[in-house]
């Protein structure tokens, strides 16, 4: 193979595209030390703040998505389409790949696209367990497409899938960290149960309102928190926390070294997005996912679903969470039998070779 690899990876949005992404393109300079990576995101989106920051260079399309509940907003969508077609064309055609990767987001749809009308091998990595409609439009003519789920046949062409499962962070996999010491690091007592609550990188309003509205009767179990807000909601949680008087919650906007805050935990709270329930496999965390229910194809709930009905995880609707935190907290921090149940079904989930294993797809479609 060429030692000068050259490749393309599109998509982001959200953490939960990125962080797979970069994953991905780590993975590539660590067995290509020379290779050429480029990123293709959506201007204005978080990939073109993270993307920098791990070291690689990142292009932007003025693309949007497109949205479904209010039709009047998309007046603008056919230009930004066209104008991000165009300048995908540029990107491919001056960088010259030797294969384009396409994650999910706005971004991939224009450039695996053009990839794919000049010639460029491609490859998809679809997050969740509902495809979404530019990953199966895309999946057409791409070469391979790695899964995170089984029975994905159902969306994608059989003899392309492969089972590889989500690829995540290496500080993650790589977690041997005192519970102990990460609790200490938060400022929490070292031999307290401990929650840790994450609503995504970019927040999650009703879990957070639902920690708010609770918050005092949580501590009356006898936990500590870690609680990750997202930015819109921080100054909010902090008034909670003051109003509570407790040095038992660490409150932050972003959690940078979520290694530490998953060893720390004993239960965690989350959203039901395909990097969050990649990460508590592979760490095998007892979990209570409240999927958002406006996500496209309603595919956080379904991920949820495909954990719970095989008890490895407890799901709660979103519009129930406020209603239902304290009751279910309560049987989680009084029940060990419980814990140790979801933790060994968790982890039957697990993936952690994932981004080897797209890696490994990579090489085998290049040497085509």
């Amino acid at each position: 193979m060429n030692k000068n690899l050259k490749v393309i990876v599109s998509g982001g949005g959200t953490g939960g595209h990125i962080f797979p992404a970069v994953a991905i393109a780590k993975e590539i300079k660590s067995q290509f030390p020379n290779a050429e990576i480029l990123f293709v995101g959506a201007l204005g989106k978080m990939e073109m703040e993270k993307v920098p920051k791990e070291g690689f260079e990142i292009v932007g399309l003025p693309i949007a998505g497109f949205n479904r509940s209010n039709l009047l907003a998309n007046i603008g969508f056919p230009v930004k389409l066209f104008k991000s077609l165009i300048k995908a064309y540029k990107v491919v055609k001056g960088f010259k790949p030797d294969i384009a990767i396409g994650v999910g987001g706005f971004a991939s749809g224009p450039t695996l696209f053009m990839a794919n009308l000049t010639g460029v091998k491609t490859l998809i990595q679809e997050q969740n367990s509902y495809a979404g409609v530019t990953n199966k439009w895309l999946s057409k003519k791409a070469s391979k497409i790695c899964v995170a789920y089984p029975e994905m046949e159902r969306f994608f062409p059989k003899d392309k899938l492969i089972f590889t499962g989500n690829p995540i962070r290496k500080d993650i996999l790589n977690g041997n960290l005192s519970k102990e010491k990460s609790r200490t690091s938060f400022g929490l007592e070292k031999d307290r149960k401990t929650l840790l609550i994450i609503g995504g990188s970019l927040g999650a309003l009703s879990i957070n309102k639902a920690i708010s509205k609770n918050l005092q009767k949580l501590l009356n179990e006898d936990i500590q928190i870690i609680w990750q807000t997202g930015k819109t909601y921080i100054d909010t949680a902090k008034e909670a926390v003051g109003a509570v008087h407790t040095t038992r919650v660490y409150v932050s906007d972003f959690i940078y070294e979520m290694d530490k805050a998953y060893a720390a935990s004993d239960f965690v709270i989350s959203r039901a997005g395909a990097l969050s329930v990649s990460e508590l496999s592979v760490v095998a965390k007892p979990a209570i996912l409240v999927p958002f229910p406006f996500a496209a194809e309603d595919h956080q709930t379904k991920n949820a679903e495909s954990l719970s009905k095989n008890n490895a995880a407890i799901l709660i609707k979103d519009s129930e969470i406020s209603d239902k935190v304290e009751e279910i907290i309560h049987s989680f921090s009084n029940n060990e039998g419980l814990l140790q149940e979801l933790s060994e079904n968790i982890k039957k989930f697990a993936k952690p070779n994932a981004a080897q294993e797209i890696v490994a797809a990579v090489k085998n479609i290049i040497k085509k």
